[in-house]
């Protein structure tokens, strides 16, 4: 065990929107490592890679840092399953798996983020029939409160329960994906598309593999993004709307951060894993500089959200670096925000301005409202528990399965309490 921060700065999280009010941060290189800190029975929570941008990972006691827990993943050719150890980043396991001839099924928008912690908060990359990440988990193994080892698997009743968790469960030290023979994605980008094609939106969608529209809610959508898979059969993708034109150069991040960071363009087939993520692994992602929110609604409702927010647009879209929409396919994990509901994520990427971003999410919230948008997790949101609680029929059944793992209130925090109901 290794001290990685002392006890007055465990430090901020990637985009400096908040600073962990934890009172230190240990490395732990071992589940042994782990189950021992946790059998202390201080507060713990696990530290990702830092990208979240509440205050979901941090604890008024010890952060455990994971990224030292570094085993080789281990591939499962007849089953068709990776275990990886839970510090590992999607970068990093797309190689390894591609270097292999295997594959995951889809990616998030940065290469850059743990395993673990985008599967406990429900993150998600884009495709009308890809589930987010934490759908591709078949295997979860966990040190729960008071440090005991659990192993859950899909044929336990708690399974569904266990994987987007919030960390309020325990530590995860490894982690079970699915994988699939690897592939081949071209990734072609169109701009200046007119709002009005909108109309057209479950076509628009449903016309790659991987489809990301990115907005400034100017009476445009700036770029598309269709990243396809390639086949014998593949040919040049359709403009995706009746304005939209090809991008004749490589363009830059949609938020404008000045420097090429973003995955390969113009149709050029390559790995899947240096296509269906936005950014590049061995790059600085996205602007940094910033703060997120985003929501999930109802596919079907797609376009009557949007049009719900339009009347604000005047008043939020200045203080937007991009607004990006993508889908999303219904799971059964029972804190998925695309929970039993095929949905569209509507995306905004804020320029860092705390105060305005905290003034404009009630309005934003209140015009989604009536279409039960769920918030992602790991980002800015203002809805109380109240509200949260009728999104998420199975938020006692989890209550229920955190008082039975963390009996003692290890892993519970501030985010907790108030988002969920899990008070210390």
């Amino acid at each position: 065990m290794t001290s990685v921060a002392g006890a007055d700065d465990a430090g901020t999280n990637w985009a400096r929107t908040h600073r962990y009010g934890a009172h230190g941060v240990v490395s732990a290189d071992s589940s042994d490592e782990v189950a021992r800190l946790i059998s202390s029975g201080d507060l713990v929570r696990a530290l990702g890679t830092r990208h979240s941008f509440n205050d979901l990972a941090d604890t008024a006691g010890t952060l455990i840092d994971l990224s030292a827990l570094d085993f080789e993943p281990s591939v499962d050719e007849a089953r068709r399953v990776v275990t990886v150890p839970r510090g590992m980043t999607y970068g990093v396991l797309g190689h390894f798996l591609e270097a292999r001839g295997w594959a995951l099924g889809n990616l998030g928008s940065l290469p850059h983020i743990s395993v673990a912690g985008a599967c406990a908060t429900g993150t998600h990359g884009s495709g009308t029939g890809n589930q987010n990440l934490a759908a591709a988990v078949c295997g979860i193994e966990l040190v729960v409160g008071r440090g005991r080892r659990v192993s859950l698997n899909q044929g336990d009743p708690r399974f569904l329960g266990a994987v987007v968790a919030l960390g309020a469960l325990g530590v995860a030290t490894a982690m079970t994906l699915r994988i699939e023979p690897t592939y081949r994605v071209r990734q072609d980008v169109f701009v200046n598309m007119p709002w009005a094609d909108l109309t057209r939106l479950d076509a628009i969608m449903d016309s790659a593999y991987s489809v990301s529209l990115f907005t400034r809610w100017n009476g445009l959508v700036d770029q598309v993004w269709l990243k396809s898979r390639v086949s014998e059969a593949n040919h040049e993708p359709s403009p995706p709307g009746d304005g939209a034109t090809p991008a004749k150069d490589k363009v830059m991040s949609p938020a404008d951060d000045g420097h090429d960071n973003t995955t390969v363009q113009g149709g050029v087939p390559g790995p899947w894993n240096e296509r269906l993520p936005h950014f590049r692994f061995d790059e600085t992602p996205s602007n940094g500089d910033e703060i997120q929110s985003e929501y999930f609604v109802a596919r079907e409702d797609g376009i009557a959200a949007l049009r719900a927010l339009e009347p604000f647009a005047e008043k939020f879209a200045p203080h937007l670096l991009i607004s990006e929409l993508r889908t999303v396919a219904a799971d059964g994990l029972w804190l998925s925000p695309a929970y039993e509901r095929d949905s569209l994520t509507i995306h905004f990427t804020w320029r860092n301005r705390p105060d305005v971003v905290r003034r404009l999410l009630p309005t934003i919230e209140e015009a989604l409202k009536p279409f039960n948008a769920r918030p992602h997790w790991g980002k800015w949101f203002s809805m109380n528990l109240s509200e949260i609680a009728t999104l998420y029929e199975r938020l006692s059944d989890f209550t229920e399965l955190a008082n039975e793992f963390d009996p003692d209130g290890q892993f519970r925090n501030d985010y907790l309490s108030r988002t969920v109901g899990l008070n210390r």
